[in-house]
């Protein structure tokens, strides 16, 4: 599975914990930044990675900054994107099961490694359900194309 990582200054530190993590477990990770606590716009890293995922250069993205909440703001600008700010792992298999969610953000300053690992363990093995939810999803991508023109 191919992944796309990111972060800000704030989200630095988890994203590296994450990357060793991801790496260890065999995913094919590839980290656009940023490479060290010096500040940043998390924007810039959001882009990226959801246009990777977008593009499907990637499985999934992973994006990390203070509270997670940027990014997801970010990365949801780019059409294809679906990004949700997880904290527990109850909320990721949710994402997956019913949003098909394709990007994970995660709370650097409020996410111990360990918790996050969790999140992502469960956010990258729970499928789809597809069915009435795939309908769901059809709606917001016909949503993005409204607002495409």
């Amino acid at each position: 599975m191919r992944l796309s990582l990111g972060s800000d200054h704030a989200g630095f530190a988890l994203k590296e914990q994450v990357k060793a993590y991801l790496q260890h477990k065999g995913y094919e990770v590839t980290d656009v930044g940023t490479t060290s606590e010096d500040s940043v716009d998390y924007p810039d890293y959001a882009e990226q990675v959801g246009k990777a995922v977008a593009a499907d250069e990637a499985d999934f993205g992973v994006l990390v900054c203070g509270s997670g909440l940027g990014m997801a703001i970010a990365a949801n600008k780019v059409p294809g994107v679906r990004a949700v700010q997880l904290m527990d792992t109850e909320m990721a298999k949710m994402s997956r099961m019913h949003n098909d969610a394709n990007v994970v953000t995660l709370a650097g300053r409020y996410t111990e490694p360990e918790k996050a690992e969790a999140i992502l363990d469960m956010f990258l093995t729970t499928p789809f359900e597809g069915g009435r939810h795939q309908l769901r999803v059809d709606k917001i991508t016909a949503i993005e194309h409204e607002n495409e023109q």
